[in-house]
């Protein structure tokens, strides 16, 4: 009697799965899924990158997943990322909530819920980047203050192989703690590498199956389980940022604010008690947010613009060439010298290109019943943005599936941006430190290309340009050769 129980159970179980699987009406096509599991065998966890491709060569741009038991739909090409991401911004700009990365960033802004608490973070953050210097020479100064140390870096490195990605992380990170925390660190800082640490860490995690069974099997998430750590590792951070806070509040002048930090006090005491939704808690996980965020897509393009560069040195010449041509005897380059250097900027949104350094974008989730390309998607779908499909779409790109500068030049060797280039993604939810990114490529490439030749070592073997897959797209470690540009020697003694 009990086995036959059981049985009956499971089947009943069985077959409420099977019908959660089901595709709603006019809903996009796609693989069809198993019970429990949906699709994830679809996909590689590794890299599902050339997975999502061979579907949409199968489905479209427009197709459908199970990720478990929850239907996802997979949006590529530049029309329907257009139409979902702009045109129709607000039905897409939800996120999706009760996942493992929504709970472990809980109060933070990049995966908060589309409302009236992340609009007025949203509207805040801009403001206050934009007061302490995005577009502005104060700006300027802290990329380059801190582009002092990085070439220390490699003036104590000429002649000699070195690793890259610890240097370009440490610059990334310095650069985003002036603007937050009005700090920069030295690079054997304590709150640098536990930071960093943690991070890593939690990338790898949320990127592993520990977090998809944190997702579809809820019933595990109070087990003491690998994915624990990442929550540990969080409330590390937290503490370290919230002793930033406590010596902020101590130290700061009212009205006179130094860095955001002091920004968003003085909004507290501006709003008082009145329902708000800034509060100290939200702060804590809003300058995490804005430091990983402004951290590791930095330090990973850099990471793949100079592998590129190193791989086609004809390209880095000819950069440098542009650069002595529009610097000549200038102390250091700014920002507006970009207007004179087509190329320079056209290989720096080619290696954006390339790099597509979160080539899923932040997943999203309609925020109502809506409709994309004639389909009609329920209110909660989970939204997968392919960047990938975008930014080598071959009817965008001249040449869609290779480094090559001319991609954003016309034939007159202008710069031109095409409509297809999105490594931000679009909209409402477009990354907020959009013009932060492109300034710090600009200087930072320039003054090292300037007074550096780089160069691929004799004994590393070819060049491997396979990205390894993450939250976050990274070059596979390498090291490279420095030398001192002799050009740049006789601009110095002339």
């Amino acid at each position: 009697m009990f086995v036959s129980f059981m049985l009956l159970w499971f089947c009943v179980v069985l077959l409420v799965v099977c019908l959660k699987c089901q595709r709603p009406k006019n809903f996009p096509p796609g693989p069809c899924p198993l019970p429990v599991l949906g699709n994830l065998l679809n996909l590689s966890i590794d890299n599902p990158m050339t997975d999502f491709e061979r579907l949409r060569k199968r489905y479209g741009n427009i197709y459908s997943l199970f990720i478990g038991p929850k239907p996802a739909v997979v949006i590529n090409g530049v029309q329907a990322m257009k139409e979902a991401m702009i045109t129709k911004a607000v039905d897409f700009a939800g996120r999706p909530q009760d996942i493992f990365v929504s709970d472990l960033t809980r109060n933070g802004m990049v995966l908060a819920d589309y409302g009236p608490s992340w609009k007025e973070h949203r509207r805040f953050a801009l403001m206050t980047l934009r007061n302490f210097g995005l577009g502005k020479t104060s700006m300027e100064q802290r990329i380059l203050g801190e582009m002092e140390f990085t070439v220390d870096i490699l003036e104590r490195s000429i002649g000699t192989n070195v690793s890259p990605k610890v240097m370009f992380h440490n610059a990334a990170s310095n650069i985003i703690c002036q603007v937050l925390f009005g700090t920069r660190y030295d690079y054997d800082d304590d709150f640098i590498k536990v930071v960093v640490q943690c991070f890593k860490e939690n990338s790898k995690i949320a990127n592993g199956p520990w977090a998809l069974l944190y997702d579809f099997v809820p019933m595990i998430r109070n087990l003491s389980l690998p994915f624990t750590k990442a929550f540990k590792n969080m409330e590390t951070c937290k503490k370290l940022v919230t002793r930033l806070i406590t010596e902020h509040k101590e130290t700061r002048v009212c009205g006179q604010p130094r860095d955001f930090l002091d920004c968003y006090l003085d909004e507290l005491d501006t709003r008082g008690e009145d329902g708000s939704s800034f509060c100290e808690e939200r702060l804590v996980m809003f300058v995490l947010d804005l430091h990983f965020a402004g951290t590791e897509t930095a330090s990973n393009t850099l990471l793949t613009g100079f592998l590129y560069l190193m791989t086609y040195p004809h390209i880095q010449e000819r950069c440098q060439q542009e650069i002595d041509r529009t610097l000549q005897n200038k102390d250091h380059v700014t920002y507006d010298d970009r207007h004179n250097m087509p190329y320079m900027q056209a290989v720096i949104h080619e290696v954006q290109r390339t790099a597509n350094t979160v080539p899923l974008s932040v997943f999203h989730c309609t925020t109502r019943d809506t409709e994309l390309m004639g389909y009609s998607l329920p209110r909660g779908t989970l939204i997968i943005q392919n960047l990938n499909s975008v930014l080598k779409e071959e009817e965008q790109w001249k040449f869609p599936h290779e480094f090559n500068p001319e991609n954003f030049l016309n034939d007159q060797g202008e710069f031109v941006k095409a409509e297809a280039f999105m490594p931000f993604s679009a909209g409402a939810r477009a990354c907020l430190g959009e013009g932060l990114a492109r300034m710090e490529l600009f200087l930072i490439m320039v003054t090292l290309l300037r007074k550096f030749k780089f160069v691929w070592p004799e004994d590393a073997g070819r060049p491997d340009l396979t990205p390894v897959y993450g939250v976050t797209l990274s070059p596979k470690p390498y090291c490279m050769k420095v030398q001192l540009r002799t050009t740049h020697c006789r601009n110095i003694e002339s």
